[in-house]
């Protein structure tokens, strides 16, 4: 069978970090949503997102084919109804399609016409940006007793301090010493080839995907995910970074998301709580105004590319764009548009052809070519998210 992975309604509400991938590429948990559903279903997938998007993500089409909503994640029991899935059926759940069977003469899809399975267990969906963080932890959890099923853990060296060992994973390769890990709260992956350096203290649950860092001393708490090859520092709660990214100095980086070659400038902090203590409101780029999230806590929410200076400030609720800079003294404002130049003085538009040339030397430094895929996406990226900047 072939397995495409369509975006679904909940792609604009998680912006901004779909404006360069599909929904099937957010990292949540130790996996993205796409090597979840790879896992579990034994096959590769392909997937349907925006035009143009498809170059980098293109999609397969076979004689037959089941689509899969990449806004939910997967679980056994809904593997199982999906595998199963025969010509004219779908499963739902509530008002929302999970997956549906389709031939590649099908135009368009009338689910009148279909069979509706009904899917009543508990599952995981990632619909808004939030929930990529507020979510974290059960994704973890799932995601841990996935890998490490009927696996043995590398050793756990001598001179760590330990609590709850049994709940801990390390991967072939993985370097740690005099560290703390206390998995008592939650399990602690340890991906291949990542470091953990002297000093650190981590409560799970934690993840540390490949070839990802945690600098000297670090302090970490629960339901946090270090994506691949991306770097912390200081202290961390409760945020995901995707691949790539750095915050890897002191500061504080608490119910946040940070996307791809993003980097959080030293001493750099954001505030995760209002000083009322009230319901945090982000930008909607579905609605172009701040709506509400329902969370008491929430932090940074920032797009691949963007980077601050030292000492940034974010407020409680900032959405950073796609390819912002930021920098200077003060308090920026909670919505920072992609490609925008500035702080809290004021931003000009950060022109394609230097956001291009830094994003080369970044992603040179770790051996990924800045091709001409990226470079159409993020060209397109400018184009759209032009509205909002102040020319």
């Amino acid at each position: 069978m072939n397995y495409i992975l369509f975006d679904g309604p909940a792609r604009n509400a998680l912006l901004p970090f779909t404006f360069t991938r599909p929904v099937a590429d957010i990292l949540i948990g130790i996996l993205t949503i796409r090597q979840k559903w790879e896992a579990y279903l034994g096959s590769t997938t392909t997937t349907l997102t925006e035009d143009y998007l498809t170059d980098k993500f293109p999609m397969v089409e076979m004689e037959q084919n089941v689509m899969i909503n990449a806004s939910f994640l997967p679980t056994a029991t809904l593997v199982d109804m999906i595998q199963n899935l025969e010509s004219n059926q779908a499963i739902f759940k509530g008002e929302e399609v999970i997956a549906f069977y389709t031939n590649e003469e099908q135009e368009e899809v009338d689910f009148d016409t279909y069979e509706i399975l009904e899917y009543t267990d508990d599952c995981i969906t990632v619909a808004h940006t939030w929930d990529i963080f507020a979510k974290n932890d059960a994704a973890l959890r799932a995601d841990f007793a996935f890998l490490t099923q009927d696996r043995k853990s590398q050793p756990i060296p001598k001179s760590v301090n330990v609590m709850a060992p049994e709940h801990i994973f390390i991967e072939e390769g993985a370097k740690l010493e005099f560290v703390t890990l206390n998995a008592s709260t939650g399990p602690i992956y340890i991906g291949k080839n990542a470091e953990i350096m002297e000093g650190s203290v981590i409560r799970g649950p934690f993840a540390l995907c490949e070839g990802a860092g945690v600098k000297l001393a670090t302090k970490v708490y629960g339901a946090t995910t270090v994506g691949p090859y991306s770097k912390i520092g200081g202290e961390v709660n409760n945020s995901v970074l995707f691949a790539y990214s750095n915050k890897g100095h002191d500061g504080f980086l608490g119910n946040s998301v940070l996307g791809e070659w993003c980097n959080i400038g030293a001493d750099s902090n954001n505030s995760n709580l209002k000083n009322n203590y009230e319901e945090v409101k982000l930008w909607s780029y579905e609605t172009e105004g701040f709506a509400k999230t329902g969370l008491q806590f929430c932090g940074l929410m920032m797009g691949d590319h963007s980077k601050c200076g030292i000492n940034t400030m974010f407020n409680t609720g900032t959405v950073v764009g796609v390819s912002a800079n930021i920098f200077g003294s003060g308090f920026p404002r909670n919505f920072v548009p992609s490609f925008s130049w500035g702080g809290a003085a004021g931003f000009t538009t950060y022109v394609t052809s230097k956001a291009f040339a830094t994003a080369k030397l970044v992603m040179s430094r770790r051996d990924v070519e800045f091709d001409q895929k990226e470079q159409a996406i993020l060209e397109h990226v400018f184009e759209e998210t032009k509205k909002w900047r102040k020319e």
